[in-house]
C-alpha cells in the first residue's frame, strides 16, 4: 500500500534561544491543527505546557531526562502509541512536531527516524529547525551541545537580531556559516517568520549533514552534556510577596546573570488575579501577567533555572525569602 509518510518538524536549539514561541506560532497556523506536539524538559517537571497556546493538537510532555540520551526510549514509545491510534481512527496526524530541550544533541533524535524500521516506515523528517539567540548565542557556541544543534540544521533561525548591531550580526553569519554552510537563514525579533519557511519544505537532506561530520550519526551515541550545567526546579502553594520577588530576580540577572542560562517561571503573587509569567536568559529578564487563575486551578508558583555552577542551598534560600508569609 502507497501512502504518504506523516512529516516531522524537529525544533532545536541552546537554552532560551525561543523555541516555544517558535512553538506557539506554529500552532497558530490553522494548517497545523493536527499536529501531534512532543515537548521534551531537562528536569523532573515541565512549565513549557503551561507556556504553550491552548490549542486542538495533542501536546505530549517527556520528562526526566534529555530527549538525546536516557528517554529516546520514551520518544519511540509515544510515536508508537500514536500510531496504534492513528491505524484505529482515533486521531487523525497530519504531522509531529518535537521540540527537544535546550541541551539535546538532535543527531540521536533525528537518528530515530532512520533507524528504527517501524519510525522510518510512518514518518519521514520534514525539517529540523535551530533556533539562535543572536545576543548570547556566541557566549555557548563552543559548547558541544550547541555546536552540534547547528550542525544538524536545515534552517537557522536568527532570533532576538533586534539585540545587536549590524556588524555583530554580520560577524555571527560569518561564524555558523563556517559551521554549517548547507542550512537555510531566517532573522526574526521574537520568532516572527512567515511559518512556511520551516514547515512542508521538505528540507531534510542526510547528505549534507554527513559532509559536516560522519561520526554523528553513528550508532553509538558518545553524547554528554557538559557537567557544569545544572537545573533547579521550585514549586510552591504559597503566595509570593511581588516585592521580594522583584529583589530576588534583580539580584539573580545582575550578579548570577552570566551564569544562568535560561529561567522561567509562572508565579503565584499575593492579591493578585492573574497568574505572573517570567523568562530569562543571562541578563535579559522579562516578566508580564498573564490570563486570570481559573477556578478550579490549583495557584502555584513554578521556577526552572537552568545555569552553569548554580549553588542549590543558594537558590532555595532565596525563593523563601519570597514567600509572602514571611514579614
Amino acid at each position: 500500500m502507497i501512502r504518504n509518510k506523516i512529516p516531522i518538524t524537529i525544533l532545536t536549539g541552546f537554552l532560551g534561544a525561543g523555541k516555544t514561541t517558535l512553538l506557539n506560532r506554529i500552532l497558530k497556523d490553522n494548517s497545523n491543527e493536527n499536529a501531534a506536539v512532543i515537548v521534551n524538559e531537562f528536569g523532573d517537571l515541565s512549565i513549557d505546557s503551561a507556556l504553550i497556546m491552548n490549542t486542538k493538537e495533542e501536546i505530549i510532555e517527556i520528562n526526566s531526562g534529555c530527549i538525546c540520551c536516557n528517554v529516546r526510549g520514551d520518544l519511540i514509545s509515544i510515536l508508537s502509541t500514536l500510531l496504534k491510534r492513528f491505524i484505529k481512527e482515533e486521531i487523525h496526524i497530519n504531522r509531529v512536531i518535537i521540540e527537544t530541550t535546550g541541551l539535546a544533541n538532535p543527531a540521536p533524535v533525528i537518528q530515530t527516524f532512520l533507524m528504527d524500521d517501524l519510525m522510518a516506515s510512518w514518518f519521514e523528517i520534514d525539517s529540523v529547525c535551530t533556533v539562535l539567540d543572536s545576543k548570547h548565542i556566541l557566549q555557548h557556541i563552543d559548547i558541544e551541545t550547541a555546536l552540534e544543534q547547528i550542525a544538524f540544521a536545515d534552517v537557522l533561525i536568527f532570533n532576538k537580531v533586534e539585540l545587536i548591531d549590524k556588524q555583530e550580526l554580520d560577524g555571527l553569519k560569518a561564524r555558523i556559516i563556517g559551521i554549517n554552510p548547507n542550512a537555510k537563514m531566517l532573522f526574526s525579533s521574537n520568532c516572527e517568520i512567515d511559518i512556511k519557511e520551516i514547515i512542508d519544505i521538505k528540507s531534510f537532506e542526510l547528505g549534507n549533514k554527513l559532509k559536516i561530520n560522519p561520526q554523528l550519526l553513528k550508532n553509538e551515541h558518545r553524547h554528554q552534556h557538559n557537567d557544569d550545567i545544572n537545573s533547579f526546579i521550585f514549586t510552591d502553594e504559597r503566595p509570593l510577596n511581588l516585592d521580594k520577588i522583584n529583589k530576588w530576580f534583580s539580584y539573580l540577572v545582575q550578579i548570577k546573570g552570566e551564569s544562568l542560562y535560561r529561567y522561567k517561571g509562572i508565579l503565584h503573587i499575593a492579591d493578585r488575579k492573574e497568574r505572573v509569567v517570567f523568562q530569562g536568559v543571562h541578563m535579559l529578564f522579562s516578566g508580564t501577567s498573564d490570563r486570570k487563575w481559573k477556578k478550579d486551578e490549583a495557584k502555584l508558583s513554578k521556577i526552572v533555572l537552568i545555569g552553569k555552577n548554580l549553588n542549590k542551598l543558594e537558590l532555595e534560600k532565596g525563593f523563601e525569602y519570597c514567600v509572602a508569609a514571611q514579614r
